[in-house]
């Protein structure tokens, strides 16, 4: 028995040996490497390795929170009239990748927002027209909700070139210290673009810029789109013509002045060539100092491929003939396409004043152009991409912001000039409490003649033969806002505590004054209906009221927490 348990033992242990043996020759199966997330402090706080490559990302965000309120009287007929409460909530993720390389650093960097956005002017004509926002619809709707998602930033520099969509680089304040961003000035803060820029040393750098001019255009005045109405300042949309956007030539006149025969001019502009930005930059403790100038093409279309539109005796439709195109010869109009450049120049000084407070700056800014609204900033706060707007929904009067208007008796572009100016301080009360106030003044001025020659078209854009002309009522025309020299101004301040670093707890108002720079215009909140017929009846009665300006205000909270 013995015998046979050491037998048994012996022969187990001959086989484990064997085994051992066996599996000594087969090949040992490693653990896979961990590589851990290094930091990379080669470009500040908050960068690391991604793994397996040389290349530093730093990734960071934004949660915002808006309540606000705009004053707002009116509550005549149309969208958004009689709102005054606002609200938005807005998201925010960036992603900064950079790589050192022979040639200095690359890099990649991208920005997406998204946002909710209700009530009154929280919803954003400038962000629908570039088809990054887009509205509830709805008969209570529209107008009072809108969401959006936009790409902010997709850019890559290198070596000095910026290419993708980036801030313009025209822009030097561009609203650094508001909440509202109201003052008058540039601030395209997403466009697309190729520029290269030098440095020189000691702070110099000068750069070039090929820009997108689709994010600079606001329109040549199109009468056909304001409507028959235009000339009492009331909406509408021209009947024959609202597919396009128009504006009417006189080819002929009567002995008494009325237009006795009109053409309709293409005003689109079309994306022909680049806006060309060139930038001299100075940078250094003191602050900033910034020199910008801008040229961009101004184009409108023919004003013979739509027809023309008969009026008082002139049978219709004189579509293209012999004699209509001989009459706007002879008036000196030709029926291809024009173009002409708009430009515009500006200056900014920043100041560092930290012998008041750490962290204390103040911005000074000036811009001047002809057919460069955007450029000049007049567009900031009434509204963008449109041709006239109010600074409240349903405002007594609009103001008419064109690049540029065509004269209707020779059929040549007219630029709009337009200039502002812009301050803004910034002051640290504690290092947790801070304040800024600022304020602008602009002004926006039509080409000699544009305006008192499309008076004679008023009435004839509605498309009937035979219509009132509103030269033979030119006490109508003289109350209407229709490219009349304006002005605006912005003022207002702020309060921002940050309990904790990155968190914004503030408060802002804003004070906004628009005007006519001389005479007086209808009061739409308070005149309704006026037309060339019966002005003269209501005029009697007493039931025109006419005003030269009006305020309005508007106050927003806000919680924002960057990380």
């Amino acid at each position: 028995m013995i015998f046979l348990k050491r037998a048994l033992l012996g022969s187990a242990a001959a086989l484990a040996t064997v085994g051992a043996a066996h599996a000594a020759d087969l090949p040992a199966k490693k653990a896979a490497a961990v590589e851990f997330v290094r930091v990379c402090s080669a470009y500040g706080a908050g960068f690391f390795y991604i793994p397996g490559t040389d290349t530093c990302l730093r990734i960071s965000g934004r949660a915002r929170a808006e309540y606000g309120y705009q004053s707002n009287e009116n509550r005549n007929v149309g969208s958004g009239n009689g709102d005054v409460s606002q609200f938005r909530g807005l998201l925010r993720i960036n992603m900064d990748a950079r790589t050192q390389t022979d040639y200095g650093t690359l890099r990649a960097f991208i920005r997406l927002e998204a946002a909710s956005r209700t009530g009154a002017f929280m919803t954003s004509g400038t962000q629908q027209r570039i088809a990054n926002a887009y509205p509830a619809l709805g008969v209570d709707q529209f107008g009072r909700v809108q969401q959006y998602v936009n790409t902010d930033k997709a850019f890559i520099q290198f070596a000095g070139l910026t290419a993708g969509r980036a801030s313009s680089f025209f822009d030097f304040y561009a609203h650094d210290f508001e909440f509202v961003g109201g003052t008058a000035g540039s601030d395209v803060s997403s466009t697309n673009l190729l520029a290269y820029t030098a440095s020189f040393g000691n702070g110099f750098s000068a750069t070039i810029s090929m820009e997108d001019p689709n994010f600079r255009h606001n329109t040549v005045y199109s009468a056909a789109a304001a409507g028959a109405g235009a000339a009492a300042g009331t909406s509408g949309t021209s009947t024959f013509f609202s597919s396009y956007s128009l504006t009417p030539l006189i080819l002929q006149q009567a002995a008494n002045g009325n237009a006795t025969l009109v053409g309709f001019q293409d005003v689109i502009e079309r994306s022909r060539m680049p806006d060309f930005v060139g930038v001299l930059r100075y940078d250094s403790a003191w602050g900033s100092a910034q020199i910008s100038g801008a040229v961009k093409d101004v184009n409108i279309g023919s004003s013979y491929n739509q027809g023309f539109l008969g009026a008082t005796g002139v049978t219709l439709p004189i579509a293209n003939s012999a004699a209509a195109i001989a009459l706007a010869s002879a008036r000196g109009i030709r029926g291809g396409s024009q173009t002409t450049e708009g430009f515009a120049v500006q200056g900014g000084l920043k100041i560092n004043t930290p012998f008041i407070a750490p962290g204390d700056a103040l911005y000074l800014q000036g811009a001047y152009g002809e057919g460069a609204n955007v450029y000049t900033g007049v567009t900031a706060y009434t509204g963008t991409y449109t041709q006239s707007g109010t600074p409240t929904n349903g405002g007594p009067f609009a103001q008419y912001l064109s690049d540029a208007v065509v004269n209707p008796l020779t059929g040549k572009i007219q630029l709009t000039e337009s200039f502002s100016v812009v301050g803004s301080f910034l002051h640290y009360w504690t290092p947790s409490v801070r304040s800024a106030v600022f304020a602008s003044y602009s002004e926006t001025n039509f080409g000699k003649g544009a305006r008192a020659a499309l008076s004679l078209t008023q009435g004839l854009v509605g498309g009937s033969a035979g219509a009132t002309s509103i030269v033979t009522n030119p006490a109508l025309f003289a109350l209407s806002p229709v490219l009349r020299d304006s002005y605006q101004i912005v003022a207002g301040a702020n309060l921002i505590w940050s309990p904790v670093k990155d968190l914004d707890i503030g408060v802002e108002g804003n004070y906004i004054n628009t005007g006519m720079k001389s005479g007086r215009v209808i009061d739409q909140t308070k005149t309704t209906g006026v037309n060339a017929a019966n002005f003269a009846a209501l005029n009697a009665a007493g039931a025109i009221k006419t005003l030269n300006n009006y305020d309005a205000a508007q106050v927003r909270f806000r919680v924002q927490r960057d990380f």
